[in-house]
Formats: structure tokens, sequence, C-alpha cells
């Protein structure tokens, strides 16, 4: 079983800590999203992970076996950066087998090799074809394809769609998890994005200032999150924060609702406010309404709900959907 754990690992680079303090399993064939703001450390961890970074403190163990002092090449893994790095003087067929090459392994295995990836991936019409014929999209899978051929252990995936518009993107989430399933293959993706993590984890590990915030399935934080951070990181729109007043009229730090759990209406309701801005989606519509004793409320309704700015309305939090933080 691929497992991979980490024990009490941190990171500091001279006085300043990055990593401090993380202590983790990740199960046999997960997925497992790290994700967070820029510079909570994700990205960070992932190297330690790979041997990219070694730890200051703290052991790595892949597959029950301590690797924390071993090189990247002997740790059973295989990486994909948000820079795809293929050779441009190569077709896809010698982008995806380059390494399988420098391994000296014979030719006919190689092929056997990259043209199953090709198959797994989409690429075989695409084999004779170098990196400028293709899209975003069939370059990142090509990168996908040379870590593929090595049978790794665990993939480690860090923000590997970044690089692509929001349409691929999409496209891509639903190439991954395809390929999850298909492989079973234990894989840990960094983000920024707290979409890509709802969508495509196991396990969602949130990451705030080098420590651990919350773990869990994206439902699991979706509706029970243990901090204010973790509540305002995950949901699109995100959470309606307040503290202050407001907060200690509900009895508590800091009072949440989500966008999705409050009534709008014209005539009555907890909140007064004005529309500041509407957002037509669609499916949905997005309204900003600014309450005089709470500042900004978000609020997402069905599609066909008409509003305007300047309009007067009532916002109401959806009775058991708010949250208390103390």
């Amino acid at each position: 079983m691929t497992s991979v754990k980490l024990k009490s690992v941190k990171k500091s680079f001279g006085a300043v800590d990055i990593i401090k303090g993380i202590d983790l399993t990740i199960e046999d064939g997960e997925f497992c999203v790290f994700v967070g703001p820029s510079g909570c450390g994700k990205s960070t961890l992932l190297r330690i992970i790979s041997g990219l970074e070694e730890a200051t403190e703290g052991t790595i163990e892949i597959d029950g076996r301590d690797v924390t002092g071993e090189e990247p090449s002997k740790r059973g893994i295989a990486m994909v950066f948000q820079s795809y790095a293929l050779y441009p003087h190569l077709t896809v067929r010698e982008n995806v087998g380059f390494g399988l090459s420098l391994a000296k392994l014979p030719k006919d295995v190689i092929r056997q090799k990259v043209d199953a990836a090709a198959e797994a991936l989409q690429l075989t019409h695409l084999l004779d074809r170098k990196p400028k014929a293709l899209s975003g999209g069939q370059r990142q899978r090509v990168a996908i394809g040379r870590a593929m051929v090595r049978d790794p252990k665990v993939f480690l995936l860090d923000e590997p769609l970044s690089n692509l518009d929001a349409a691929l993107r999409a496209q891509m989430r639903i190439e991954l998890t395809d390929l999850h399933r298909k492989l079973g293959a234990t894989m840990i993706y960094v983000t920024h994005d707290q979409v890509e993590a709802m969508t495509m984890a196991d396990k969602i590990v949130v990451l705030n200032s080098g420590r651990i915030e919350q773990v869990g399935s994206p439902m699991d934080l979706y509706n029970n999150p243990v901090s204010p951070f973790v509540a305002g990181f995950i949901g699109s729109p995100k959470m309606n924060l307040y503290d202050g007043p407001v907060a200690a009229a509900q009895g508590c730090k800091t009072y949440g609702i989500r966008p999705e759990h409050v009534v709008l209406s014209a005539t009555n309701g907890t909140w007064k406010g004005s529309v500041r801005h509407v957002e037509h989606l669609g499916a949905d519509t997005v309204v900003y309404l600014v309450v005089p004793e709470m500042g900004e409320i978000v609020v997402r309704v069905s599609g066909d709900f008409k509003a305007a700015h300047g309009d007067i309305l009532w916002a109401s939090p959806v009775a058991g959907r708010e949250f208390r933080f103390n």
C-alpha cells in the first residue's frame, strides 16, 4: 500500500519558519489536495515530500519506508509542475519516453509504456507532433504522461492547471480525476484554487501559515469548518464573516453565513440594505447588499431573481445554516 506519512515535519529558512510542524497521513490511492493562499507553505511541503527540499525536522514515509534522507529518484515519486518543461525539439513520443530512454530501458518496453500512457491521456494521435503544435491542455497531458510511464508510487502535482484558461482548467479537472480512477494511484495535488480542491479531492488539507488548519473531505470542510479561515476559504462565493457588534449580537466572536444560505425579500427580513452590485451568472445571480449595521453581505440566489443597483431589499439567514466561531 502506497501511503504517505509526515511526522512532525518542519522547514525553516534561517530564522523564518515556513512549515511549523505537520503531522499527516495520506492513504493508499487517495487524491489529496493541499490548498491555501500564497505563502501558506503548500508547495514547500510538496517539495519536502518529493525530496527537492530537505526538512529541517521530522520524517517522511512513503509506502511504509522512511525516505527522509533519500534522493528524489529513489523515493518512487513522479512530479508534474506548473511549467510543462517539454523539450521543443522532441516529439510527444520522445518527450513522454525521455526518462525511460535515459534509464536505458529496451526500446520495445519504452514503446509499450508510452503507447499505454498516450491511450490513457488521449494523446495517441499526437505522438508524432512537437510541443509547438499542441494546445496548453495537450502539453500538460504530455507532462503527466512523462510522469505516468515511470510507474511511480505517488504522483505529486504542483499547480499543474494554473497556466490554462478557465475552460481548459475545467476540462483538465475532469481528465485528471478520470485518470486517478483508472490508475488508482496516490496523488498529492497543490493549488490555491478552492474550486479545484472541492471538485477533485478525496481529502483536502487546508494550510494556513505553515500549519494545517483542517483536514477532511470537500463536504466536511464545507459543512463543518473549524475556523473562520477555513469557512472563508472553502466555498464560492466565500462565506460572509462578521466580527464586532454583528457577532456579539449572535453571542460569538465571528458570525458566518454562506451566500447561498441567505434569502432576499422586497418586503421584510432580518437585515435591510441597498443593492450595490448584481452579477448575473445564468443559473445563479449574486447580489451585493450594503447593510448599514453590518457592511456588505453577498447573497447567491436563482438566476431569474430581479434586482438592480439601488434597490432596497431585506436579507435573512436560513435557520440552521449559520456559523458561530468563538
